[in-house]
């Protein structure tokens, strides 16, 4: 059933895999969605798979390091569903490199993306909840990553631990709000950043053939397979409801359990 009363959602990232998942699940709920993302193209494809499911959804181009594209799409928001429910900032990338050949600039747009990215999110958000005086759900993408390094993607799992951070300290600041701010922590996920990830290890030298590194981090999945985009929707469609009213600050896991805590 679809309500106006629902309000909005902007999720980032949701051109594509993991966010596009995310995007369609919640216009399914009954929320207005906005598919905020820096590839123009795919999202409007995006928005248009939520239209022909009978979902309500808009685009907006969004770099989540600039902050006024990141508070223009919250403003839009607003003006087209009637206020803002909620965030998923899931925007993210990652750029494998040998750890000792981790260069500055891989950790600094890496960390750029994913960790400041997050927290322009995540304030822009909450301030128009708190400006409109409504209360909201803030959720943002972690990983696996985030619970154990890897010596090939050092900068990605220090950012995705920033996630995870960030997603604390919001967590106690805004609490007083009734903004409640929790993140996930997808495994091994099949997407294109996976099918990049891929290629990017075997240039390395770390894999010899395509496949080879998911069929490795596979080995270690106790589920005994690996997830993709729909796995991860319900728990993020959980924290969106008032079924987690209760829960703030935490970061629940969604890797088939590689990571027990």
């Amino acid at each position: 059933m679809h309500t106006d009363s629902m309000g909005g959602v902007v999720v980032t990232g949701a051109a594509r895999g993991i966010g596009q998942a995310i995007a369609s699940a919640l216009a399914s709920q009954g929320y207005g969605v906005v598919v905020a993302d820096i590839d123009e193209a795919a999202g409007q494809s995006a928005v248009e798979v939520v239209i022909q499911n009978d979902g309500k959804a808009i685009f907006c181009k969004v770099d989540v390091t600039d902050r006024d594209t990141v508070a223009a799409a919250v403003k839009s928001c607003e003006a087209e569903f009637g206020h803002l429910h909620g965030i998923v900032n899931n925007a993210g990338f990652n750029r494998p490199q040998h750890f000792l050949e981790t260069t500055d600039d891989n950790w600094n747009q890496i960390m750029t993306v994913n960790g400041l990215g997050v927290l322009i999110g995540i304030q822009e958000a909450a301030k128009a909840m708190i400006a409109a005086g409504t209360t909201g759900k803030i959720v943002s993408t972690a990983s696996i990553a985030a619970r154990g390094g890897d010596p090939d993607w050092a900068p990605y799992c220090a950012s995705k631990a920033a996630v995870v951070s960030l997603t604390q300290a919001a967590a106690k600041h805004l609490a007083p709000h009734g903004i409640t701010v929790n993140a996930f922590g997808p495994g091994v996920v099949e997407t294109d950043l996976w099918t990049q990830l891929d290629k990017d290890l075997m240039d390395m030298g770390v894999s010899s053939r395509p496949g080879e590194a998911m069929e490795n981090f596979s080995k270690f999945i106790p589920l005994g397979r690996t997830s993709t985009p729909q796995d991860v929707v319900g728990t993020v469609a959980f924290l969106m409801s008032p079924a987690s009213d209760y829960m703030t600050g935490q970061c629940l896991m969604i890797d088939g359990g590689m990571v027990m805590q």
